[in-house]
């Protein structure tokens, strides 16, 4: 397993960006101004898209695992890479996210704690309505797991 950064040609992994984030218009709000990251295992089986937000916060923008890879630890070795990788360089490291049960226990697995909401993020920022596990997501959820020295 190998973890690489993407200096260009991120556009090439949109179809796994778009897992995670299904407005491409949205994803190019972060795409450029974030660091890429791919992970590898024979292929390229996940990614991860972080930004520095300020007041030593960086924002995990965008991370998604192949579905048919999905529960393999591949996820959680992203966090974990990113941990070591922004440890004394950050204080936290940061996630927003829809309130579903398919993303909200990955990220407290992770170590991630809700921080904040901010309501109708979804319903407001999306052209279309978007849904997880049959429910429609409405407010981002903030997560917060600390990474400073």
């Amino acid at each position: 397993m190998e973890i690489r950064k993407v200096e260009k040609d991120k556009k090439k992994y949109l179809a796994l960006l778009l897992l995670a984030d299904e407005q491409e218009d949205m994803i190019d709000r972060y795409l450029e101004r974030g660091t890429m990251y791919v992970l590898e295992d024979g292929e390229v089986k996940a990614e991860c898209v972080v930004a520095d937000e300020g007041d030593g916060v960086l924002e995990l923008k965008n991370i998604a695992v192949e579905p048919g890879f999905q529960g393999k630890g591949y996820g959680k070795a992203l966090v974990d890479f990113l941990i070591r990788t922004y440890s004394g360089r950050y204080a936290v490291l940061q996630v927003g996210t829809g309130d579903s049960p398919s993303t909200i226990p990955f990220y407290e697995v992770c170590g991630f704690r809700r921080h904040h909401l901010v309501k109708n993020f979804f319903t407001d920022h999306y052209d279309h309505p978007i849904y997880e596990c049959g429910v429609q997501l409405v407010d981002m959820v903030y997560l917060q797991r600390k990474i400073g020295t």
